[in-house]
């Protein structure tokens, strides 16, 4: 099975990543240069996020610059710091009359319980995967933000499973184009549209018939499944937002259960307006089936390299 997914007829955007093998944690870049009309809609109880708040429709900011999702907790903010720089090198941001100004948002997972707890995302591994976007070619499974992701995590993290980042893109034949790029890192498990389950925990089978979930109640916050559609379409910020919101219906068709008290579960959705506008519900379903074999593929691409 291939770990790559090509996301080239998606034009407005380039994406980058840099991974740490060893220390399992790793970021996940992607670019706009042109700037995108951007929203967010976080659906978890745990999140990890910048800037996040510029994103609302009634701010004045309307584009981003950089969507970034990495690992490293709280620690991996700092890598977004890294991603300003580059843009700043780049010329590239909010123009302020005195200085352009990045506008990078993103959203972090928590991986400090695989690999190695002081590997951490920081301003130089930021800056890396924001220079190595220079396309659209986007590797799988065990890299960037999933680096060190893992799923499963119901019946306590002894019983988790590898996971991994995912992408899918679907092109529509008149020319509007829409992809995922999804860090699978849930307190749940994954399923496929008839239920087997593709992504599992290895819990015994006396967990499962007893229903134990109070086996993970002690470790909030350390579940997070974090990502982003992006489509070429000509999106405005509450538009973009809808997208967002109907986004999550995938997340919680693949991933149950979503949006708990332990997770920070968290999508943007970006245009870059190469195309004109399109219907925003049809967007929205596109989006959720998006992220849902996004989703699929993070973890197929994972046991593909394992």
């Amino acid at each position: 099975m291939s770990d790559y997914c090509d996301l080239g007829a998606l034009e407005g955007f380039t994406c980058g990543q840099a991974s740490d093998p060893e220390g399992k944690t790793g970021v996940t870049v992607l670019r706009f240069d042109a700037g995108a009309v951007a929203a967010v809609d976080v659906r978890g109880a745990a999140p990890g996020t910048r800037e996040t708040d510029l994103l609302k429709p009634e701010n004045l900011i309307d584009k981003v610059h950089a969507i970034v999702l990495s690992g490293g907790s709280v620690w991996g903010l700092d890598a977004m710091s890294g991603v300003v720089g580059v843009l700043e090198d780049n010329n590239v941001g909010f123009d302020t009359g005195i200085v352009k100004v990045p506008i990078v948002t993103g959203a972090v997972l928590f991986d400090l319980g695989v690999g190695s707890a002081r590997a951490r995302p920081d301003v130089l591994m930021g800056r890396k995967a924001a220079e190595a976007a220079t396309g659209r070619h986007i590797q799988t499974g065990a890299v960037g933000a999933g680096c060190g992701a893992t799923l499963g995590k119901i019946y306590g993290r002894e019983y988790a499973s590898p996971s991994g980042l995912g992408a899918h893109c679907i092109l529509l034949p008149d020319g509007f184009c829409l992809a995922a790029i999804v860090a699978v890192n849930p307190y749940g498990e994954v399923f496929a549209r008839d239920g087997q389950l593709l992504g599992a925990s290895t819990a015994p089978m006396s967990l499962r018939e007893e229903k134990n979930y109070n086996a993970a109640g002690d470790f909030p916050g350390t579940n997070t499944t974090i990502g982003a559609v992006i489509t070429n379409a000509t999106l405005t910020k509450s538009e973009a937002l809808k997208v967002a919101q109907m986004a999550h219906d995938g997340l919680a068709r693949a991933i149950r259960p979503a949006h708990t008290l332990y997770d920070g579960d968290t999508l943007f959705a970006a245009g870059t307006g190469t195309q004109g506008s399109m219907n925003v519900n049809r967007l929205g379903m596109l989006a959720a089936d998006a992220v849902e074999a996004a989703i699929h593929n993070g973890v197929a691409s994972r046991h593909a390299q394992t």
